[in-house]
Parts: structure tokens; C-alpha cells; sequence
């Protein structure tokens, strides 16, 4: 049922001229809101569907307006809304019901980097273009003069009448320009859109503010004598240039690496290197202790997050800034001017752990388990696969089993087999190669520790010399071989890079469904999303550009068109297949198909998850696969029992996919899991 009985459009008009004047206007959103030196000139608003224009409100009268409107049964729509419904709330004390915002649902329907701001959406939907009345009352710091004012009111009527009009063709009520009309928005996303918002306008966590000021402190006084030990100070830990003469001063090489932009040699001293992560966990103490003093000179944003954490919490709770539909495959990322990423607090980090429940409440902490291995095997009919994920058991133990013909193998008995076998179940999916997969493994692959194989490893893995003969044989390996930063040996390098291949192979052979999925989406690729033959595959249906999900949204390929390349090793044309994604040409083949669907699925499994939880608890924040609850402390144990439950509801749309989810509750956020 809708929460709502009444629907309004409404706009602020800020002092964004006057917080220039006063120095706070580079601020955060957050900080900028809630500034005591924060102004209002005025909103407009109306009642939608009424052919009235907009009302201009001063503000001065604002709260008086707020006062007479019943805000529990009254939903707003706006263009930024996260911006608007702030104000209403931490100003005005109005708490709308429900909360539509424009900005989002263009996002979702028209893609992600298309631009969505409210000028480029009148353009694209023949609207009357946005008005530039804005810049006059930019020049005042107090009241503004009558004429400065009704020019503001004009501007800001026409917004208003520029927000309905787009929420009408985002909901397919009015039509694009072309005659065509969007589907009706769904329900469910719209419901998304509200609770994403109101992590924000309505925050329920704070941050503990003791505990970020003692490990500000402390990072401080570990930092300080860290570079004591090493007799370095910060400029010469920060200069690529001084670090390389460092490292030479103390005995060890530079490292170098082939610029791909430029082709040239040049230092490999970033945190993602082979090279420098090579170093950083080297077994020489005073070499890893000196890249480790090199990242927390470089690496700020720890500091200054702590920082941002700390300063949110002498303004209040914690609003969760997220941008709903910030990927191509629907899900979260940190929304922009919020300068806290919410999405990569480290696990275990004292950041997590700042973040708390309310007095009286408890964090309900639910995760799902391998959710796109188990996306994907269901896509592809990976029967097997679904067994071992039905059996409740060590997935990756069993995938490894049946990967290396071990049976019994257990993360005690084969630990190094049974990581292979899960990196392979996490990237291999996708179609990834064996030199990004060797790569990455150098770094740290999906965030675990940086790893490289040697030849105990290799032999286990069954490589044989003929096969290291067949794989030098072949050009395109010699070529992508060489192109791989390293700080062993050629030799040992040549051994990593085997195994690591040997690895992606034996997935290939064991994976077979997946494969013969990925063969399917490479005929769509051509037959649907170039040509235009529709076709379904279980509930996804590819069309001419777009993919549609079970949820009613799309996967966009906006413009996808066919191009011949010359290989550079090979020499033979190849066809390449480029989308437009922002500025830039992407290219799209079919291992990266089976990650948007898998990843677009997954996100869908997860909301539906949160939108069930949401009826009973309130729902705070989400990372990746993880939802955040908010339950009273004295029902913790049953709250999580039902919230694991809400998730890995068996969805009508992937029937027979097995579901798992673990999580806990804690007071604190990163001890929910422990």
C-alpha cells in the first residue's frame, strides 16, 4: 500500500553565493547542511498533477508552510532530493513519507555516466531548457532585494515545473520525444530509491567520537616513530623521485616498470605495483618497513576519513551518503560530495568499529554467501556446482576437490589448492585470462595477501615441461608475459605465470557450463544486442541495446556497434563490439556479459532481501552484499535469525537457486561479524 496520500514537487533555493563569501561552500554536503551559518532564500513547490504553477515560499515562512502540512501521510519528489529532504528534515523537522527523486531514477533508467542533471534531461526530453536566474542573488550575504528575489522565485517555479515534468516521462506518464514511452517505474525500485535517502535524511548511527580521537592519536604517534626508526622524513617517503634514491641508498634496486600509456620505463612505486607490493612484503624488515612508512605518508585517506568521522560526530548521527543505481549493474556506490565512501572501510578498521547503534539498539549484520557464484552457476545450469552450494559445506574445498581431482580436500589438507580454486570460482567466471589472473595474483587478487607461485606448486598442479613448451610456442603468451611487472627472475616468473594459466585452464575444463555460457552470450552479443533478435534465457531477456532484469530494469549498451581491429601479434582482423559508456568507447564481449548479468542478479536477490527486512526492521546501510539493521538489543538474537531469513528467500524468478547468508550483531559495526 502506498504510504502516501498526498504527492508534492517542491526545490530549495540555498545561499550556495553567500557560503562562497563565507569560505564553507567546498565543504561536504553534509557539512554545508548542517552549518549553523546555513540559509535558505526560499522553495517552491505545488501539488503534482495540479496545472497550477509553483508556489514560491520566503524563507522566512518556511517553517510556518512546513507547519501546515501533515507530513506522515505526504511524499515530495525532487531533482537531487538527497539535498532537498535534508533540508526538510534537519531544518523544519518535516519528515516526508516517501521520497521520489528524479536524479536517481535517471540514473537507473537512462544510465550512468549519461548525465542526469535536471538541464541535460529537459534537453534530452525536449523540455523548455532550465532558466540562469540563479547568479544575482549569489552577490548577497543577508536579506535579498525584492526584484533579486521574485527573479530567484522565477527560477526556481521553473525547476519545480521541470522536476514534474521529467518524473512524468521517468514513469512512462509522459512520452519521450520520439513517441515512445518509458515502462512503468517499479515499485520495488522506487521503494529503494526511499530507503537509500533516508539512510541519509533520516540517520539513526553515530559515530563514537572518544574512540577516533584516540586512533587519530595513535596512527599519529606508529606513523611518527616509524619514520624515527627509519631517519626519513615525509618528503622523502612522498617523492617517487627521493624514495628511489632511498631505496638505492640503502642497497636495493629501483623498480621499473613499461608505462602503458607511454611505453617508456618508469618507476613501479604505486600501492597496486607488483613491484612495490613485492617489496612491502619482502622478508628484508628494513625494506618493508620502509614502503610500509612510504604508504602512510601517501596513503591520506585513512587520516582524513578518521578526520571527516570525527567531525560528523560533534554535528550528529551519521548520515549514510549512498547513490542508488551509481553502477551499470544497479548497485550502490558512495554518492558524490559526501567524502566518505561508505563501500571500502576496511574490515576490522577502527572506522567500522566507531560506527554504533542508538542507545537501546543493536547492529543486525546479514551477508550474503558467494551470491554470484551461486548467480552464476544457476545462469549456466552448473548443476554440480549447485549441489556442492546445497550441501552447506566448504564451497571452495569442494570446488577444489572436483577442480584438482582431490577428493577430501579440506582448508586444512590442501590450503594453497583450495585458494586457487576459490580465486578461480571469484574471477575465473568471467572469462578472465590467465595474465590478468597472474597479475593479480602478484598484487594480492581480490584483496587476498599478493601470491607467487613457484615450482612445488606448479608440479602439484600437474605442469608438465611439455606444457610450458606449448605455452612458450605461442606468441601472444611470450607478448603478455613480458608485459607483467615482477621482481623474481624470468625463470620464476615463467613457472607463476604456468601455474597460474594451468589454473585458469583446469577451471575451464571443469567449468564447463559456465563456458557454454559464455559462448551463448557471445552468439547474443551479435544476434541481440547488435541485431536485434530478441531472445530469452531463464529471466533475462536481450534485446537490441539492453538486457532486460526480472525486476523490469536494464542493463544499457547505448550506440553498441561492430569494429575490426588488426590483433598486433597475430596480424588478423578482429571484431571488436564498443558501447558508449560516458565519454569513452567501451569494449563489450562476452566474459563481460556473464559479470553485469551476474552482478545485476545478485543486486536484485539482495534488495529484494532488504526490502523484506525493511518491514520489520529498519534497514541503515548496505556494502557490497552486506545489509545493515537496526533491531532492539534485547531481541538480537531473534532479530538476526530473521533477518538471514528475509534474505535467502528462494526468489520466484531463480527458482531452485540455493541461497546462504551469515552475519551477527553487535553494538558496534565492526564487531557485528567478529
Amino acid at each position: 500500500m502506498k504510504p502516501y496520500n498526498r504527492v508534492i514537487v517542491l526545490d530549495f533555493e540555498t545561499a550556495w553565493g553567500r557560503a562562497v563569501k563565507l569560505g564553507f561552500s567546498c565543504q561536504t554536503n553534509e557539512e554545508y547542511l548542517r552549518d549553523p551559518r546555513f540559509k535558505a532564500w526560499g522553495l517552491c513547490w505545488k501539488d503534482y498533477g495540479d496545472p497550477l504553477p509553483a508556489t514560491w515560499v520566503r524563507g522566512k515562512a518556511i517553517q510556518k508552510w512546513a507547519d501546515t502540512i501533515d507530513w506522515s501521510t505526504t511524499a515530495v519528489i525532487a531533482q537531487n532530493a538527497q539535498f532537498d529532504a535534508s533540508i526538510l528534515a534537519w531544518h523544519y523537522d518535516a519528515h516526508p513519507s516517501f521520497i521520489f527523486d528524479t536524479l536517481s531514477m535517471g540514473r537507473a533508467l537512462r544510465g550512468v555516466e549519461r548525465g542526469n542533471s535536471l538541464a541535460k534531461m529537459a534537453e534530452d526530453f525536449g523540455l523548455e531548457a532550465k532558466g540562469t536566474g540563479l547568479g544575482p542573488s549569489e552577490n548577497y550575504l543577508d536579506d535579498l532585494p525584492f526584484h533579486i528575489e521574485q527573479t530567484l522565485a522565477d527560477y526556481c517555479r521553473h525547476d519545480v515545473f521541470l522536476c514534474e515534468a521529467i518524473f512524468k516521462v521517468l514513469t512512462g506518464a509522459a512520452p519521450l520525444p520520439d513517441g515512445t514511452s518509458y515502462s512503468k517505474y517499479p515499485a520495488s525500485e522506487l521503494r529503494l530509491i526511499d530507503m537509500t535517502l533516508k539512510m541519509y535524511t533520516e540517520p539513526k548511527l553515530i559515530l563514537d567520537g572518544t574512540m577516533l580521537v584516540e586512533a587519530i592519536e595513535d596512527e599519529r604517534i606508529k606513523r611518527g616513530n616509524l619514520l624515527a626508526k627509519l631517519n626519513v622524513d615525509d618528503a622523502a617517503l612522498a617523492s617517487n623521485a627521493k624514495f628511489a634514491d632511498l631505496l638505492v641508498a640503502m642497497g636495493f634496486e629501483r623498480p621499473y616498470k613499461k608505462s602503458k600509456t607511454t611505453g617508456k620505463q618508469a618507476l613501479a612505486l604505486a600501492k597496486n605495483d607488483a613491484l612495490f607490493q613485492a617489496m612491502l612484503n619482502s622478508d628484508n624488515d628494513d625494506l618493508s618497513s620502509l614502503c610500509e612508512a612510504r604508504l602512510k605518508v601517501k596513503s591520506t585517506t585513512e587520516r582524513t576519513r578518521a578526520q571527516r568521522f570525527l567531525d560528523i560526530s560533534t554535528r550528529g548521527a551519521l548520515p549514510v551518503p549512498l547513490a542508488y543505481y551509481g553502477a551499470l549493474s544497479g548497485r550502490w556506490t558512495a554518492a558524490k560530495g559526501s567524502a566518505i565512501n561508505m563501500q571500502n572501510l576496511k574490515r576490522g578498521s577502527f572506522l567500522r568499529k566507531s560506527i554504533m547503534a542508538p542507545e537501546g539498539m543493536t547492529i543486525v549484520v546479514g551477508d550474503l554467501s558467494q551470491i554470484e557464484p551461486r548467480v552464476l552457476a544457476w545462469l549456466s545450469d552448473y548443476d554440480e556446482l549447485l549441489e556442492i552450494f546445497r550441501s552447506g559445506q566448504d564451497a571452495y574445498a569442494m570446488f577444489g576437490a572436483q577442480m584438482f581431482n582431490m577428493p577430501g580436500m579440506t582448508k586444512e589438507s590442501h590450503p594453497d589448492l583450495r585458494q586457487s580454486a576459490k580465486s578461480a570460482l571469484l574471477g575465473a567466471g568471467y572469462g578472465l585470462g590467465w595474465a590478468s589472473f597472474a597479475s593479480q595474483l602478484l598484487t594480492g587478487f581480490l584483496g587476498a595477501p599478493p601470491v607467487r607461485y613457484d615450482m612445488a606448486f606448479a608440479k602439484k598442479l600437474g605442469v608438465t615441461s611439455q606444457y610450458v613448451e606449448k605455452f612458450l610456442g605461442h606468441k601472444d603468451n611470450v607478448t603478455k608475459l613480458e608485459e607483467i611487472p615482477h621482481t623474481c627472475t624470468e625463470r620464476e616468473l615463467l613457472i607463476h605465470c604456468v601455474a597460474a594459466k594451468k589454473i585458469i585452464d583446469i577451471y575451464r575444463a571443469t567449468a564447463h557450463p559456465v563456458t557454454s555460457f559464455w559462448e551463448m552470450c557471445d552468439g547474443l552479443l551479435v544476434s541481440a544486442l547488435v541485431e536485434g533478435k530478441e531472445y530469452t534465457h531463464k529471466c533475462l531477456t536481450f534485446r537490441k541495446g539492453e538486457i532486460e532484469l526480472p525486476n523490469g530494469m536494464k542493463l544499457l549498451y547505448p550506440d553498441l556497434r561492430r569494429e575490426e581491429e588488426i590483433d598486433p601479434v597475430t596480424k588478423k582482423g578482429l571484431n571488436k563490439y564498443r558501447w558508449v559508456y560516458g565519454d569513452k568507447a567501451t569494449v563489450l564481449y562476452s566474459g563481460k556479459i556473464t559479470n553485469n548479468v551476474t552482478q545485476a542478479l545478485a543486486r536484485i536477490v539482495m534488495t529484494d532481501g532488504m526490502l523484506r527486512v525493511t518491514k520489520r526492521y529498519a534497514v541503515v546501510g548496505t556494502v557490497h552484499d552486506e545489509q545493515l539493521a537496526l533491531a532492539p538489543e534485547t531481541e538480537a538474537a531473534e532479530a538476526l535469525e530473521w533477518v538471514l531469513a528475509q534474505m535467502t528467500v528462494t526468489p520466484k524468478y531463480m527458482p531452485g537457486i540455493p541461497l546462504s547468508a551469515e552475519g551477527g550483531t553487535n553494538k558496534r559495526y565492526g564487531l557485528a561479524k567478529n
